[in-house]
């Protein structure tokens, strides 16, 4: 991917200019406002460490485990999940490509799709998501703090989640160190589980039924899928303060990278402890993942990696859940900027409602949790697929910035041709759509395979290139010049 022509930078006076050390503190103070240039720092490679950290942890293994779990053979498995993580995996480094050129985070960027207000539309389910992310992770990062300080799983859950929030309201600076940490100790901590593991089975023989059953190949595909199209909502959150000159290309690449290696490797496991493990992991998932390590210090250790694991992903369910409230009340309220006060309520809302969910939920987890990702695929797939094209084929990577904020700019209020586009994207998945609680009329046929991912994607994508073509000027960044050529960023009032 070549790295796009860069934009000029952004005009105007900022009602909150901040001294030069400010930029420096480790407390974020931006919230859904422009990044101005002064405040860019980092390299596309912090995208690799964030995404490889996050995505080495214990809910990714059980994802991958799944696979097996609900029928699919080891081997085939394996493939579906590979081309799931890449798949999925391309769509979300696509948004995070968007990061350093816009310099916003990435549902403000619907707003160019949707509508200002429009765009709280899928927001209400990207909200939805980061609850059930926020739930599902505390309830096995639970369980590994109730083991490490022997309080048990409730108030493991307790406490798992105040450190989350607290983490989250710290923001940007420490979710990206927090990131680097996790990528290395985690990393051991697999290869070292990886060796104990491969010391108790017999790989070849766990590999060694091949029979290809299409239904099964699908549900592994789209649940690594699923996985990777959830991170699209935030995934643009993390690489908005890189500097305006890195490349597109390098941030694709590191993402993509980073988030395919690290879900692969984690679900890779999974699949292997699913199909050797039996009841033995289903009973327990954490429990029987440190009793393969050891005892002892090292039980401790493999404790903490998990809950430390899980920190990483958690705190970015709840930034990006905090992030998307902001975005939504703001596109009625006005806001542009958040108080601190303000994101620590926002931040304790997430926490409560996540918590919530867990200690109801917990008992039934595996189920629960396979539902909930196919669910998430239902609403994201059409999301995704409206913002790539509009962002990449429409706009051409260019957005009026200031009309981002405004009701009665070019992007308005409400964007019903595009809503009815997202409707109708999730709509043509139900007929294709395999859940616990509901089936298509069309899995059958197809022998029970569930491709209604596949549907989300291309369904939308086809009818909002063709809608939107037809008011195309209505979408390009920038006022257009005598020349053609696109004017500079003009960066939104009363952004600090």
């Amino acid at each position: 991917m070549a790295a796009p022509a860069e934009p000029a930078q952004p005009t105007g006076r900022t009602d909150r200019a901040e001294p030069a050390g400010r930029a420096a503190l480790l407390v974020e103070r931006r919230s859904i406002d422009f990044v101005p240039d002064a405040e860019r720092h980092g390299t596309a490679f912090s995208q690799f460490t964030l995404w490889l950290g996050a995505n080495l942890q214990i809910t990714a293994v059980v994802t991958g485990a799944l696979a097996v779990v609900f029928g699919g053979d080891a081997f085939w498995s394996l493939i579906g999940l590979v081309a799931g993580n890449l798949v999925g995996g391309a769509v979300m480094a696509l948004h995070s490509a968007q990061g350093p050129r816009l310099g916003l985070p990435q549902m403000i960027s619907s707003r160019a799709q949707f509508g200002v207000k429009g765009a709280v539309v899928p927001l209400l389910l990207v909200i939805v998501m980061y609850v059930g992310f926020f739930a599902s992770g505390t309830v096995l990062a639970g369980q590994a703090v109730g083991e490490l300080t022997h309080l048990g799983e409730t108030p493991g859950i307790v406490i798992f989640a105040l450190v989350t929030a607290v983490t989250a309201t710290v923001g940007y600076r420490v979710i990206h160190t927090l990131g680097r940490v996790a990528s290395v100790v985690c990393a051991l901590a697999f290869v070292y589980l990886g060796i104990r593991l491969l010391g108790r089975i017999d790989l070849t023989a766990v590999l060694h039924d091949r029979a290809f059953h299409l239904p099964m190949f699908l549900l592994a595909m789209s649940l690594s899928a699923s996985w990777q199209l959830a991170f699209g909502p935030y995934v643009a959150d993390y690489s908005r303060y890189l500097p305006r000159t890195t490349s597109a290309g390098a941030t694709f690449w590191w993402t993509l990278g980073g988030s395919a290696l690290g879900s692969q490797w984690s679900m890779t496991f999974g699949v292997l402890v699913a199909a050797t493990a039996g009841g033995a992991f289903l009973d327990d998932q954490v429990g029987y993942v440190v009793g393969l390590g050891g005892t002892g210090l090292i039980a401790s250790f493999l404790y903490f990696t998990i809950a430390l694991g899980k920190l990483t992903i958690n705190v970015l369910n709840t930034y990006g859940g905090f992030m998307s409230m902001v975005t939504g009340i703001g596109g009625f309220r006005g806001h542009r900027t958040v108080g601190q006060r303000a994101r620590a309520l926002y931040i304790g809302a997430i926490m409560l409602a996540g918590t919530a969910v867990a200690l109801a939920g917990k008992d039934s987890f595996l189920t629960s949790f396979k539902d909930f990702l196919l669910f998430l695929l239902t609403f994201f797939t059409p999301w995704s697929a409206i913002n790539l094209v509009d962002y990449y084929l429409i706009s051409r990577e260019r957005y009026d910035v200031p009309a981002l904020f405004d009701t009665a700019g070019r992007y308005g209020a409400w964007r019903w041709d595009a809503l009815c586009v997202y409707a109708a994207g999730v709509l043509a998945q139900l007929p294709f759509l395999a859940t616990s609680f509901y089936t298509g009329p069309l899995v059958a046929p197809l022998g029970g395979a569930d491709i209604s991912w596949i549907v989300g994607l291309a369904v939308p994508a086809a009818l909002y290139f063709v809608l939107a073509r037809r008011n195309r000027n209505r979408n390009t960044g920038g006022t257009p010049t005598v020349d053609g050529a696109a004017a500079p960023y003009r960066e939104p009032h009363g952004c600090p």
